[in-house]
């Protein structure tokens, strides 16, 4: 697949600053043992079948301790890859491959866990109209990170943030006094920006359309009610399923005819994938 379109370098070299300064402090008491000269070699391997992602993080990560550090990849961010296939090859200085191995590889891996589940849902409305979206439910500080998983996977974003699109729920509507009002005030506000809302039931979605909005997310509604809930809507605004999605249910949901459903598991619920890295000295000098 064509490669996603990674972060800004900035972001990425933000989020390996801070992996950074959490693991070395004020040094490496472990790899300052070794010779400052010593020269490593290195492999990665994948130990289960994932979607790889977070080759960036990775590669800043040694490169911020050893910027002569050599890295080859041997696939791509978004590609599949089977267990016990090697990823890359590093050389480089000893010290910088041991002290980076850690965060490194906490980035690939998280990542790589992300885009892989992320896949498993894309997978599973192949052949739908529905898109796979992603929500806010991310790892603290590595939003954008984990956004560009999602896409790894074949998924979509949803917004990045709260300044990039308006999602309107309940407590936005019993502040503003109604759903009608919360939409005029924020298209006044933010004529520019998507505009969704958040509806319960039936007699919510009509106030929606009557408003105008964007997308409607039909909060935990049940199969036949969403059936019902397309065939009126009839194409007037895109419909979003929100609540209680499982991976084992995603395909039902999606037969529907709805055009999104928006998964938290995909960055919240994710377990690092399986990956060893294995050093090997070289020749230093005296």
């Amino acid at each position: 697949m064509t490669e996603p379109q990674a972060p800004d370098a900035a972001v990425v070299a933000q989020d390996v600053a801070r992996a950074l300064a959490e693991d070395f402090g004020n040094g490496d008491a472990t790899a300052d043992l070794l010779p400052a000269t010593a020269t490593a070699s290195a492999t990665v391997v994948t130990r289960e079948d994932a979607v790889l992602c977070g080759s960036n993080w990775f590669d800043a990560c040694f490169r911020a301790r050893d910027p002569n550090v050599v890295i080859a990849w041997r696939a791509h961010d978004g590609d599949r890859v089977a267990a016990n296939a090697i990823l890359c090859t590093l050389r480089g200085n000893a010290r910088a491959l041991v002290g980076a191995e850690r965060s490194a590889l906490n980035f690939l891996q998280t990542l790589s866990a992300t885009a892989t589940v992320a896949a498993q849902y894309a997978d599973a409305v192949r052949g739908t109209r529905t898109r796979i979206l992603d929500t806010r439910k991310t790892l603290p500080g590595l939003r954008y990170a984990q956004k560009y998983a999602v896409r790894c996977g074949g998924a979509t974003n949803h917004r990045i943030g709260l300044f990039d699109a308006i999602l309107i729920k309940e407590n936005h509507i019993a502040a503003a006094g109604s759903l009608a009002a919360a939409v005029a005030a924020a298209r006044k506000a933010h004529p520019n920006l998507l505009l969704e809302v958040e509806v319960e039931n039936f007699a919510e979605l009509d106030q929606a359309l009557a408003a105008g909005v964007d997308r409607v997310m039909l909060d935990e509604f049940a199969p036949e009610d969403l059936r019902r809930a397309v065939a009126h809507v009839a194409g007037r605004v895109a419909l979003e399923v929100s609540g209680s999605v499982s991976l084992d249910r995603v395909r039902a949901i999606a037969d529907t005819g709805v055009d999104f459903i928006s998964v938290g598991a995909l960055t919240k619920h994710v377990r690092a994938i399986d990956l060893s890295m294995r050093v090997r000295m070289e020749a230093h000098a005296a």
